[in-house]
């Protein structure tokens, strides 16, 4: 994350006539933020002192109770439902251990067809207490200011400068009182996106697909498992493998075996206007563009590629481009 910062201020240095930097830092004392009477050696411990391991802390830390929406809506719960900790970012990979990404759950809400795309437990956004930006600006903020050679600058100044102005709050306009502006022309700002350059994933599953024999409806292999996640045969979940009807579609894994020369997010033009390519069809026989139709490669003309530092070209700009 530090190089990350520092790599898009040097690439602005090359872009525009920065001649000044100033930062905006912060300090936290994250743990007096948790607990505002700590002192001490009560430093010296975290938030699972006293705990055995991180499951029971997690269940201590959410009241024992299944967190989902509808088991929430019940009050007061069951108390002979079995639970279970659910790791919130399965979605994008994230099995990480540590409790901001644990939570409780029952098994009736903890199962296969939730975890589907469909599910409510794919990409839930669960507010929970989180401090990472705190422990980002305590860890680099020293390291940023010597590598940049700036000077620092606060939160409180930033505020108290915008309010004299009649600013509201924004990124860009924080930035622009920081740079000690006040009656300079203003310039529209533009969203700035860093994506990655290239999908390293070579292989990729696709399930099978079944007709569920209790309602006649297509579902996947995974929706139709055993939910079976542990050895022990007490206490298991409902053996859904049984409703598997006639087999519509075989699971296959595809191995990727070459790199399309469009991809998605770059910007083509096409019969002189301006599309964004949503992705590739037909082993690269076809592209697909922001208008849902299908072209072949050798009538689109690349503009720019959608990958690494982009900065987004908003409607408005698009419209008028096509005009030209």
């Amino acid at each position: 994350k530090l190089e990350s910062h520092l790599r898009l201020v040097h690439f602005l240095k090359e872009l525009i006539p920065v001649s000044k930097i100033i930062l905006e830092v912060a300090n936290f004392d994250i743990q007096k933020i948790k607990n505002p009477t700590i002192e001490g050696e009560e430093y010296q411990n975290g938030d699972q002192a006293g705990w055995k391991n991180v499951r029971e802390y997690v269940l201590h830390r959410d009241h024992h109770q299944c967190q989902s929406p509808k088991c929430q809506e019940k009050k007061p719960q069951d108390k002979n439902q079995i639970l279970v900790i659910h790791h919130l970012g399965y979605w994008k990979k994230d099995r990480a251990d540590r409790p901001e990404n644990l939570i409780t759950l029952c098994n009736k809400c903890h199962t296969t067809k939730n975890h589907q795309p469909e599910g409510f437990l794919y990409n839930w956004d669960v507010k929970l207490k989180s401090f990472k930006g705190a422990t980002f600006m305590t860890t680099v903020r020293k390291n940023m200011v010597d590598q940049l050679e700036c000077k620092e600058t606060y939160g409180y100044i930033t505020k108290s400068k915008r309010v004299e102005q009649k600013l509201e709050k924004s990124h860009h306009n924080d930035a622009f009182v920081i740079a000690n502006g006040s009656a300079q022309t203003r310039c529209k700002s533009y969203s700035v996106t860093q994506r990655r350059r290239n999908n390293r994933s070579l292989e990729r599953f696709y399930d099978a697909q079944y007709i569920d024999i209790r309602t006649g409806k297509k579902e996947s292999g995974k929706t139709l498992s055993s939910q079976r996640t542990k050895r022990n045969r007490e206490n298991l979940p409902e053996n859904l493998r049984e409703y598997r009807g006639f087999k519509l579609k075989k699971g296959k894994r595809a191995i990727r075996k070459q790199r399309y020369p469009f991809q998605p997010g770059d910007l083509v033009r096409l019969n002189g206007k301006i599309f964004t390519v949503q992705g590739t069809m037909s082993n690269g026989k076809s592209v697909m563009l922001s208008n849902k139709k299908g072209v072949t490669p050798k009538k689109l003309k690349l503009i720019k590629y959608g990958k690494g530092v982009t900065f987004e070209l908003i409607p408005t700009m698009i419209e008028n481009a096509n005009r030209c």
